[in-house]
């Protein structure tokens, strides 16, 4: 069985107030997004300060990475890496 390659990414350190639509409009700028996830509270629906985006290609996801950690989101300097596996 083939193993599946990710281009999930993980950014961390966002503002509550950052939205799945600003994230997915600030990574299209390197490629396709496929999908965006922004991680909120089950209780609150509040903004937890990390997300995941899902890139279509490896080698956009890879330039997003180098290109966003640590850029400014809302006043913000945020860290973007791959994504590691959920270990269970």
């Amino acid at each position: 069985m083939q193993k599946k390659t990710t281009n999930s990414i993980c950014v961390e350190g966002l503002s509550c107030e950052t939205t799945e639509a600003e994230l997915r409009r600030l990574f299209e700028h390197h490629g396709e997004v496929a999908s965006v996830t922004l991680i909120t509270d089950n209780e609150t629906g509040q903004s937890k300060g990390f997300a995941f985006v899902e890139m279509t290609a490896q080698a956009a996801a890879e330039e997003a990475i180098r290109q966003l950690n640590g850029a400014e989101v809302g006043g913000r300097n945020i860290v973007v890496s791959k994504a590691r596996p959920k270990s269970y």
